[in-house]
């Protein structure tokens, strides 16, 4: 059986980070594919950090039961909170929370309280559901699958790669922190919001920190939209994805420029890396999902996320495995410039 090394780069999104769950779930299950490093961000890098975790702890049986379980404690702890979509909801739109009550009230106090001072107490749901699926002490000394976490220092405004041994549940928090929802979290003495600002994922830790070439992004922020948005609601979801992506976007437009470098013998291949980009994505499916639906947590929701996720690579894996090691399959000029 011919095996296959890939580094995975995994991108953030609220609860849409369960179609990650969906694609991770389904790479374990093909013994023909080993991933040596992840860069992830948000709940890209939870994905990661359970996935090496449950790698080291007993290999892919266990980084699969690991991430079933990791996504069943995120839902445990989102049932007692009030955003749930209403039965109008669920008719409506879907998985969408566009016409909860709670939702409404909450997005609004956003826009005029900052969490400092409408969580004062600084309570973050998630921790417990990190310290619950994670063994950090092990994860520290586990070298099963590199790990590469983004987080934005909030002074600087820099992007900041953590590495596998500085992993903690804070460096998690804080490639996951929403300034709009919680406060900065300090790491190291300076204060971190979301990576996905700076790196939704950081692609350059994976050509600097490992020697497999081929890169397989996790895309779950949809690059597209059929239609101009209308309303603010539509707007501001169309922000979000578009900044949620640029980061990446600018490194794939470097990656292009140094690859033709290379194949035009401008460069010398033994001096630099030529990568080869692969692409699993479900963006039919993800661009029907409003910004409010990262908050919906009910696990049949999640489920959901799974199952086009796990679609969505094993189609991959069908199409491209061949290319694996030789060949990107996506054109990056038709894509990013």
């Amino acid at each position: 059986m011919e095996t296959k090394r890939i580094n995975l780069a995994l991108q953030g999104g609220g609860a849409h980070g369960a179609y990650t769950w969906g694609v991770l779930d389904r790479l374990l299950e093909d013994e023909r594919i080993e991933v040596e490093a992840i860069s992830g961000t948000s709940a890209g890098a939870m994905n990661a950090a359970v996935f090496a975790d449950g790698m080291g702890r007993g290999g892919r049986a266990e980084a699969r039961r690991a991430l079933d379980a990791f996504w069943a404690n995120i839902s445990q702890a989102a049932q007692t909170g009030p955003l749930q979509p209403t039965p109008f909801d669920q008719y409506a739109s879907g998985w969408n929370l566009d016409h909860s009550a709670a939702f409404v009230a909450f997005d609004m106090l956003t826009r005029m309280l900052s969490p400092y001072q409408l969580n004062p107490m600084n309570l973050n749901p998630l921790r417990g559901a990190l310290v619950k699926s994670v063994d950090f002490e092990r994860l520290e000394g586990c070298r099963a699958v590199k790990l590469f976490i983004s987080a934005t220092n909030v002074k600087t405004g820099k992007v900041r790669v953590f590495k596998s041994g500085e992993i903690t549940p804070d460096v998690l928090l804080a490639s996951a922190c929403l300034p709009f929802l919680f406060q900065a979290v300090t790491v190291d003495g300076e204060p971190y919001w979301d990576g996905g600002y700076m790196g939704n994922p950081s692609i350059f830790p994976l050509i600097y920190g490992s020697d497999t070439p081929d890169v397989v992004i996790v895309q779950v922020n949809p690059l597209g939209c059929d239609r101009v948005p209308t309303t603010a609601t539509e707007i501001m979801n169309r922000v979000n994805e578009i900044s949620f992506n640029s980061s990446m976007m600018r490194e794939m437009r470097a990656i292009s420029f140094v690859t033709d470098l290379i194949d035009d013998g401008k460069l010398d291949s033994n001096n630099y890396k030529r990568i080869n980009v692969h692409w699993i994505e479900a963006e039919k499916q993800m661009k029907g999902l409003g910004a409010s639906s990262k908050l919906n947590a009910r696990m049949d929701f999640l489920l959901h996320l799974k199952a086009i996720g796990r679609d969505a690579a094993d189609g991959w894996l069908a199409g491209h495995f061949d290319a694996i090691g030789r060949q990107s399959t996506i054109d990056i000029k038709e894509r990013f410039l």
